[in-house]
């Protein structure tokens, strides 16, 4: 997935001398909605490109989840790493975000594009995190963040980093994203935050914002 902005960033921060030759992987490459792929393809001439997904579609060359890729790969097996409009929708996001590093070669390249805090739910299947500028900064505070900027169009935040020859892993265990399961920002989602939530979704056309507000209090209370 890829809408007109993300796609603009990518282009304007993966230059033809970074991308011909190099062996590339998108992670979370189902073509919903647009994709880099294909421009990447045409003017960048790689040596290999690689999209996975958790499903088969249009831009999947191999379903695979973004928690398995080092599994499926091996470490430091790609030289770029793309992922547009992904990171929201997975549950566990330190284990795919190290994941994402790790499977990047040393001074190879990260260009990941996510939903900020204001963007609606949107579950394809799934949706949980909302990431800010500043959580990215965080995040990738062990690599060198290259470009760094909100999405003008729509709540998002677009990022490319470049993994240091000398990786050092951050640990993620302190950092609370916002979360649209919970309303707050949070270290996980329980399996009780997630049954609250398709309880209360799932009630979201019942008219009155106090009684889907009580409805959920109440739910909260017994599952």
């Amino acid at each position: 997935m890829c809408n007109s902005a993300c796609i603009e960033f990518g282009v304007r921060n993966l230059a033809i001398e970074e991308v011909k030759g190099k062996k590339i992987i998108e992670v979370g490459s189902y073509d919903f909605n647009g994709s880099l792929r294909p421009i990447i393809e045409a003017w960048g001439n790689p040596d290999k490109y690689v999209g996975v997904d958790i499903i088969d579609g249009p831009g999947v060359d191999l379903v695979c989840s973004a928690e398995k890729i080092i599994e499926k790969f091996g470490k430091e097996s790609f030289d770029i790493v793309i992922s547009t409009e992904m990171l929201e929708h997975v549950r566990d996001w330190r284990k795919v975000i190290s994941n994402i590093k790790n499977i990047c070669k040393p001074n190879g390249l990260i260009l990941l594009t996510t939903r900020s805090y204001g963007f609606g739910y949107h579950d394809f299947p799934y949706d949980f995190w909302r990431y800010e500028s500043e959580d990215m900064k965080s995040i990738f505070s062990d690599c060198i963040i290259l470009n760094l900027q909100n999405d003008k169009s729509d709540p998002g935040v677009f990022i490319k980093v470049q993994k240091p020859a000398k990786f050092v892993e951050k640990k993620l265990t302190s950092i609370k994203l916002y979360s649209v399961i919970v309303d707050k920002r949070v270290d996980e989602i329980t399996k009780r935050d997630l049954q609250a939530f398709r309880v209360y979704h799932s009630l979201r056309k019942i008219p009155g914002e106090k009684l889907k507000a009580l409805i959920l209090k109440i739910i909260r209370l017994f599952v």
